[in-house]
């Protein structure tokens, strides 16, 4: 009986420990269960912030990204034309390829030039354009003059741009029906009227649907050295608008006008000791040196380029107009006339003088106006002047651009 008692007790005893032990392993348990420590998110978020992507690889992805965008934004211009009920005037908008150019330079942000981002998204339009109707251009060539480059900014590489040696040649093309619409230089602010461009309307009955400005910068070219150049090539008009700084700077050099000053570049490229007054454009075409830049002696030279064609376009609110007008050959008869405008309150931007062609005496004259002829004020000064003339035709009403860098 006393071993029971004893094997009892030491069962008894030994209890207490059991209970100590499992609630160890109760609490080894809970620790193993406890979730394992974590990088902190702080150092978490700077670890992938500082994790190095090659520019490289940033670029391709880029690419991928602009390639689609660009294809986006063409099948979108693409439904937009499709969609409008009248195609002829979706296909040639300039207001709106000008309201867009002014959207872009708002949202450029650089380092990009507004001038490249136009060139990117002129390039997206006229290839959109060219799939719903292809449009032939002449202007006043060869090709990278500025008028050339006018042709360009107005309609893209991917029309269809007949270069074209005279102005006549120009109206000849569009009148004839072999091109659509024609570009031709009409108003330099140095030089004034360009006297081919007006007299082809007295003889041709086309409209001027749209006008470009450009700054125009002219420059040196020659593969001689300053000091080495004897001869200098250039339209007349161009060179006429670097007179002052070609008789300062190279007064041992001859002035010779030729056609345009893309011959002119070819001439200094082909001939020792010439060179040319021309276009950035022609120095990089023809493999020349830029002697000396911006030589022109009006450093806000601007040259306007008319449209001809026989679009009309609708009234924007910033518009131009442009008449013929011829008058009875009588004193006061001008006089009489222009009342209309200051009656009216319209700004007479422009006028011009021209012989009447053959055996009667008199003057035809070439007007420009602010407005539009479907405004109010417009209609009335055309009425007006109606009543003193003896002819008027109306040359068109367009939208009124404003000067981009040439």
């Amino acid at each position: 009986m006393a071993k029971k008692k004893k094997a009892t007790t030491k069962t008894t005893r030994k209890a207490p420990g059991r209970q100590s032990k499992s609630a160890t392993a109760s609490k080894r348990a809970v620790k193993v269960k406890k979730p394992a420590k974590k990088v902190p998110a702080k150092k978490a978020t700077k670890s992938a912030g500082t994790r190095h992507v090659s520019p490289e690889v940033a670029i391709r992805r880029l690419d991928r990204e602009i390639v689609d965008l660009l294809n986006r934004r063409t099948q979108a211009t693409l439904k937009l034309l499709q969609e409008n009920p009248v195609p002829r005037e979706a296909l040639f908008d300039p207001h709106a390829d000008d309201e867009l150019w002014q959207k872009l330079e708002a949202l450029n942000k650089g380092p990009l030039p507004a001038s490249a981002l136009r060139a990117v998204f002129r390039e997206v339009l006229s290839a959109a354009k060219q799939q719903i109707k292809r449009q032939r251009v002449a202007y006043l060539g060869p090709q990278y003059s500025f008028t050339h480059f006018a042709a360009l900014e107005r309609f893209g590489s991917h029309a269809d741009l007949v270069a074209v040696n005279t102005i006549a040649a120009v109206f000849e093309e569009v009148n004839r029906g072999h091109t659509e619409y024609g570009i031709v230089p009409i108003e330099n602010s140095t030089d004034g009227r360009i006297v081919d461009t007006l007299d082809m309307f007295q003889r041709l009955p086309l409209k001027i649907c749209g006008e470009l400005q450009i700054s125009v910068h002219h420059n040196l070219l020659s593969r001689s050295l300053r000091s080495e150049i004897s001869e200098i090539y250039s339209k007349p008009q161009a060179l006429s608008q670097c007179r002052d700084w070609l008789a300062r700077n190279m007064p041992q050099a001859e002035l010779i006008e030729v056609t345009s000053t893309s011959t002119a570049a070819q001439i200094a490229r082909d001939k020792p000791g010439a060179g040319a007054v021309a276009s950035r454009q022609a120095a990089v075409q023809y493999d020349l040196e830029i002697v000396a830049d911006n030589i022109e002696d009006n450093p806000n030279n601007i040259t306007r380029f008319a449209v001809i064609g026989d679009s009309e376009t609708k009234a924007t609110g910033h518009d131009r107009t442009s008449i013929l007008l011829q008058i009875t050959h009588a004193p006061g008869s001008l006089s009489d006339a222009l009342a209309a405008f200051k009656t009216n309150k319209v700004n007479l931007t422009w006028i011009e003088s021209f012989p009447l062609r053959g055996a009667e005496a008199g003057y035809l004259f070439f007007l420009d106006f602010e407005g539009h002829r479907q405004d109010a004020k417009i209609k009335k000064t055309l009425a007006a002047l109606e009543k003193k003339a003896v002819a008027l035709r109306l040359l068109g009403s367009y939208p009124r651009s404003e000067p981009i860098d040439g």
